[in-house]
């Protein structure tokens, strides 16, 4: 059996998926792989931009401008649908810009801030 090759977006960010058809009888493979995103995360002048996975408020902003942040750092705090989700850096970096304050609502895709 072949399998077909597609290109899904999803909010966004494009994955790659393979479609194996399955016949009655027959097992399917049983290793599944994700494919990591294509594209990077949106990257803003000279600095990674930060955005918001989801709408929703923000409750605290943990880093100011100049601020030196290490990747998983936490860089602030969104709450949507009654819970907190922390933001964390991607990447090493010095805080280039902080887009939003305490008590802020943001949409989905939203910069926050922007890591150099």
């Amino acid at each position: 059996m072949s399998a077909k090759t597609y290109h899904i977006t999803l909010n966004g960010k494009v994955y790659e998926v393979e479609i194996e058809e399955v016949k009655p009888g027959t097992t399917p493979k049983q290793t599944v792989q994700p494919t990591a995103p294509q594209q990077k995360p949106v990257a803003s002048g000279s600095g990674e931009s930060v955005t918001a996975p989801m709408p929703g408020t923000i409750l605290n902003v943990l880093v100011k401008e100049g601020q030196a942040v290490k990747a998983g750092q936490v860089l602030a705090v969104l709450e949507a649908m009654k819970m907190e989700n922390e933001i964390v850096a991607p990447v090493d970096g010095t805080v280039a810009s902080v887009s939003v304050d305490k008590g802020q609502n943001v949409n989905l895709g939203d910069s926050l801030l922007v890591i150099a």
